[in-house]
């Protein structure tokens, strides 16, 4: 009965752990970074962006290390907007679509 459910984690991705020596994967150093305060959090991100984008339907977001850039995603009238983020400050660096 236990190996019915330990079955399916055995093809679950392994744990993004970097190695002594090995560069960290972008989800590694995003975690590190956050935990350490050299970046904000995601809800912090949407609190000041979202606002902002008036009849604008929020997608979701990527994050990039090791820019930090948070992209959030909008839908508005059939285009897709982008909103580049410094994960760092918090502003607005940058922004395509209407």
């Amino acid at each position: 009965m236990t190996m019915r459910f330990a079955l399916p984690l055995l093809f679950l991705p392994a744990p993004l752990v970097a190695q002594p020596g090995e560069p960290q994967h972008d989800g590694v150093a995003a975690w590190k970074a956050l935990r350490e305060g050299r970046i904000l959090p995601i809800k912090e991100i949407e609190r000041r962006v979202i606002p902002s984008m008036k009849n604008a339907q929020y997608i979701g977001f990527d994050f990039e290390m090791p820019s930090a850039v948070y992209t959030l995603k909008f839908l508005r009238d059939g285009t897709v907007i982008w909103v580049d983020v410094d994960g760092r400050s918090g502003q607005v660096i940058g922004r395509t679509g209407k």
